[in-house]
């Protein structure tokens, strides 16, 4: 990031000497907020990633390389490593899947086994102690596997949001968060918390897709292979959308809606290409998960029955009632209001749960991480206690029957049958031929409790869905955002699915419409509260969609969550944009506010720059590395009169005027060299327009004039040393004189050239500088060296560099005039890192990053542009 060339503490800590209070943005990187309605501030050190193609001499070898056949063969590996991104993504899932279901079934069968014989025996206390045993044990082990790793904790979609729209997140894509991830997330799940393993199976996604293609780890370094391919972020970003979007597939067996979900939330560049793969990805994961699953589950391997991991069933009416449809156009008036409803829940839940996440940065974070584990297991007690006296006090004894009231089927699930879902029920201190309703969705992994719901036989009491729709809200708000990882969607579909079914029985009980079916009521209340929550529309419609298997839903599904989303926009954002904003992530949105276009880049740039020459001094290099924390350095020369006095006698300033004027494109000097590749001479007049212009020798200037121009050469490049500031003894006017530009050249490439040493001395032509191809710029990727850690004293100081052949002379420009909404989507649409702001005469005269761009920033600078109007 180029901007203010004021040192780098003066930048970050403006207020420190002012007062001792500090400001929200100063907060929010401590963790700390001063009130519970401060404004977060988007933080400063986040990078962005670098999206753009770098377009140098070693990127042109390479391209002059490329030939129709080498780059089939290039997309032959993408496509190969799509299809390994989507396969191991699947197997990723079965892992956790298949722990999770051990895990559960021993705990469950243990408890249920105790309560049956304590219930007579009157030792339920011991019941409840097992039952605390394995819960505890779970969630400490995913505790300590959080502290190990902290960017597992939670579902990952805010931070993969984040990084797929240009933000690069710290250790958010390691092998070691993977690893973190699944362990974590199937004690998570295993030791009974209101969670779910279908956000975390997104976020293992991304990291595959990140990992898998660069055949190494930075977590553990023997992980190494030699593979040239896919070196930079912009072939990175491309898998880690695959990954995300296998994520999904895996999760609900939906490949469509994975990839919308990939383009929905996040992906700021996309082609058809893209889509063609982040498809193929999403199926492969969809199928390898399938396939393993319905052969360890049925014995029957390549039968295809079990295609993600959460699976909604077959809804559809008995045949032998003719009166009962899935839905009519009469209930669409009550979906909508469920879907305010929805939204109006959502708000709520997102509000409490940034309140607590608000109460954590203040009074958790910033203690020692033991505390963060006390208090998961504080939730983990809580939440044990709950379900356990809930289901053994407030449950009530429903008669079993094989068709309820209104004559709706039972679950008819491929490869399994209704009693599957009824032999799940529990008859907790209840008669034969009775079942505990409350008990059967507690003491049920969530995923059979939404089937419950959905497809269940029997009633549940209006008293028992209302008890446990509050305490499920309640407890899955103030779990998510503890350190385990943890999702959101299955949790958010429990509550809502008996929010859902709750509708139903009193529109059945109260206002007599037996022709209603309980499961779709139960299947829209379940999207309305998903909605309200995650704010999400087109993905999650089809994602839903596909876990049902029945396209007649979409309608009413889609109208549900507009109107959900409507509602809860209205009070709040979304649960994972709200955690991104607390995090303080500049996340870029779609688009700008119309009123943002009173804005041009010249209000919203960087003027304060700090740059370096075509040419030169490791001395300058360092000094610059080691003083500012920018990302990127413009690359450019001055505009002075009596420049051949200046190259007079200083080698340097010699180089640099030169490549100022080799640089500069004429119309009259392309069109010589067009001419010079024509077979025959140009006519007359072209050819006397072509020819060189020769200048009449300038008479000598007077010698106390050249004396004054040989001792004031060094004033233009003031020789900087490592503990001085680049603009620390500079004046105004020789901070913002004209400066002609030329390029970009980043950060990681000026290490990596003083790494490796190439340099010329002063005697000696810049030719004879070391030339470094493709693949040695980019080995260190994506883990450069930093600049305080390299030990430099080998190098000559007064050594120069030019960095010419690896700068890119070509990147994205706006001019000063370029309204606010231009910027904004070109930035955004090509995920830009920097963007100069030339004016018409090739002067850069400022520097547009993502922190110029984000809504708070803009906010503030078009306050200033109403107070000079």
């Amino acid at each position: 990031m180029a901007g203010c060339g004021a040192p780098w503490w003066y930048c970050c800590c403006p207020c420190c000497g002012e007062r001792e209070s500090r400001t929200p943005e100063e907060l929010t990187i401590l963790g700390e907020t001063q009130e519970e309605d401060d404004e977060i501030l988007p933080r400063k050190d986040y990078e962005s990633l670098d999206y753009d193609r770098c377009i140098n001499d070693p990127y042109l070898e390479v391209l002059e390389s490329m030939d129709n056949k080498k780059g089939r063969r290039y997309e032959a590996v993408k496509w190969v490593m799509v299809f390994a991104i989507g396969v191991c993504t699947g197997l990723v899932g079965l892992f956790v899947d298949f722990f999770v279901r051990l895990f559960s079934q021993l705990k469950f069968h243990v408890v249920q086994t105790s309560v049956e014989e304590c219930s007579e025996k009157g030792c339920l206390a011991m019941s409840l102690l097992e039952l605390l045993g394995f819960n505890l044990t779970f969630i400490f082990l995913a505790s300590l596997l959080v502290l190990i790793e902290p960017v597992a904790a939670g579902s990952g979609i805010p931070e993969i949001k984040c990084y797929l729209n240009g933000v690069k997140v710290p250790g958010i894509v390691r092998l070691r968060t993977l690893v973190c991830k699944a362990l974590g997330v199937l004690f998570s799940v295993a030791g009974g918390l209101f969670v779910g393993k279908e956000g975390p199976m997104i976020h293992s996604g991304a990291i595959v897709g990140a990992g898998l293609p660069q055949f190494q780890s930075i977590s553990f370094r023997k992980i190494q292979f030699n593979f040239p391919y896919f070196r930079s972020d912009r072939d990175k970003r491309d898998f880690v959308s695959a990954g995300a979007a296998a994520g999904v597939a895996a999760a609900f067996g939906a490949p469509i809606g994975g990839t919308l979900f990939s383009l929905e939330e996040g992906s700021s560049f996309w082609n058809q290409g893209l889509t063609w793969k982040v498809l193929f990805c999403s199926m492969a994961a969809t199928f390898t998960l399938n396939f393993f699953r319905s052969g360890i589950q049925f014995r029957s391997w390549g039968s295809f029955q079990l295609p993600g991991l959460l699976n909604f069933g077959e809804f559809k009416c008995s045949d032998s009632d003719k009166k009962c449809h899935l839905w009519t156009a009469m209930d669409l008036g009550f979906f909508i209001m469920m879907g305010i409803v929805g939204g109006l829940l959502g708000a709520t839940f997102n509000c409490l749960n940034k309140r607590l996440a608000k109460y954590r940065m203040r009074n958790v974070h910033p203690k020692p991480k033991l505390v963060r584990v006390l208090e998961s297991l504080l939730v983990c007690l809580t939440t044990t206690i709950v379900v356990f006296v809930a289901s053994m006090i407030l449950g009530e004894c429903r008669q079993m029957s094989s068709t309820n009231p209104s004559g709706n089927s039972t679950l008819s699930l491929q490869g399994s049958s209704s009693e599957d879902v009824n032999s799940s029920i529990k008859t907790f201190f209840c008669p034969n031929e009775t079942y505990n309703d409350m008990a059967t969705l507690f003491f049920n992994p969530q995923e059979l409790a939404i089937l419950q719901l959905f497809h269940q036989d029997g009633t549940f009491s209006p008293v028992t869905l209302s008890l446990f729709f509050l305490l499920y809200f309640l407890l899955s708000c103030w779990t998510y955002g503890s350190s385990v990882p943890s999702g959101l969607f299955v949790p958010s579909l429990l509550c809502g699915a008996a929010f859902g079914r709750l509708v139903a029985n009193l529109l059945k009980s109260y206002i007599g419409l037996d022709h209603i079916y309980s499961g779709t009521f139960a299947l829209i209340g379940a999207a309305a509260f998903l909605g309200g929550v995650v704010r999400m529309t087109i993905s999650l419609t089809v994602i839903l969609i596909e876990s049902t298997n029945e396209i007649t839903y979409g309608l009413p599904i889609m109208i549900t969550l507009m109107v959900a989303k409507w509602t809860g926009d209205f009070f709040n954002k979304g649960i994972y944009d709200i955690h991104v904003t607390l995090r303080g992530v500049p996340l870029l949105e779609w688009e700008t506010e119309v009123e943002m276009d009173k804005l041009r880049a010249s209000d919203i740039m960087e003027p304060n720059l700090t740059y370096v020459y075509p040419h030169t001094r490791i001395q300058s290099l360092v000094s610059i590395l080691r003083t500012t924390v920018h990302h990127a350095f413009p690359v450019v020369t001055e505009n002075r009169g009596n420049e051949k006095e200046f190259m007079k006698g200083n080698q340097l300033i010699s180089n640099n005027i030169r490549f100022k004027k080799s640089s500069i494109l004429t119309r009259a000097g392309e069109q010589r060299k067009r001419s010079q590749s024509m077979k025959s001479y140009p006519s007359s007049e072209l050819r006397n327009m072509c020819d060189e212009h020769i200048a009449p020798e300038e008479p000598p200037e007077k010698e106390d004039l050249l004396q004054q121009m040989l001792e004031r050469r060094y004033t233009p490049y003031p020789n900087l040393y490592p503990d001085q500031s680049p603009s620390e003894e500079w004046t105004m006017e020789e901070r913002f004189r004209p400066l002609t530009f030329h390029g970009l050249i980043l950060r990681s490439q000026l290490v990596t050239l003083l790494v490796r040493g190439v340099c010329y001395s002063e005697s000696q032509s810049s030719t004879s500088q070391p030339r470094l191809s493709y693949a040695e710029m980019a080995e260190d990727y994506p883990r450069y060296p930093d600049i305080h850690d390299l030990d430099l004293t080998l190098l000559n100081p007064r050594m120069i560099v030019d960095v010419t052949p690896y700068m890119n002379p070509s990147p994205f420009t706006v001019s000063p005039n370029t309204h606010a909404s231009q910027v904004f989507n070109l930035f955004r649409t090509m995920g830009l890192r920097h963007l100069p702001v030339v004016n018409a005469v090739g002067e850069i005269v400022g520097i547009i990053t993502r922190h110029n761009l984000t809504h708070e920033f803009l906010q503030a600078r078009l306050r200033q542009h109403y107070q000079t109007i």
